[in-house]
């Protein structure tokens, strides 16, 4: 049986800490969002309006770029302190090339990276001995 893709992302608004599981090993890598919280501005220059469709552009950018790197995996993990997991996955699910992809969604709080890592390899190992009590 082949050996399943798996990668955990750890996300919020502003970036996403990328474990892609390579050859046993979980590689890090990091994307950055444009997103910047809206500073105190003069309401006569920048409309609520404009600042709301400038952010939905921004998450529309960043969730594409993760929803690219996620179609190369059999199992994925999404995890982190905000709701931005549950919008990527809401994306993700509503379109049909991605119904093979089995993904789950978890509330984390803000995680070193090393907890973050040992958190990903846990979902994993209790997901592999799940999976394997059916093939007994």
């Amino acid at each position: 049986m082949k050996a399943k893709k798996r990668i955990g992302i750890w996300m919020d608004y502003t970036s996403a800490q990328i474990y892609e599981n390579a050859s046993g090993e979980y590689l890090l890598t990091t994307l950055e969002s444009n997103f910047a919280m809206p500073v105190k501005q003069d309401v006569k220059l920048h409309s609520e309006s404009l600042l709301h469709n400038k952010e939905n552009q921004t998450d529309q950018a960043y969730f594409k770029d993760l929803i690219e790197l996620i179609k190369g995996y059999d199992e994925v993990l999404l995890f982190g302190p905000t709701k931005a997991k549950t919008a990527l996955y809401n994306r993700i699910k509503a379109d049909p090339k991605f119904s093979k992809i089995y993904i789950e969604t978890h509330d984390a709080d803000k995680m070193t990276s090393k907890q973050i890592l040992a958190y990903i390899k846990d979902f994993f190992s209790k997901l592999l001995n799940y999976e394997g009590s059916f093939a007994k």
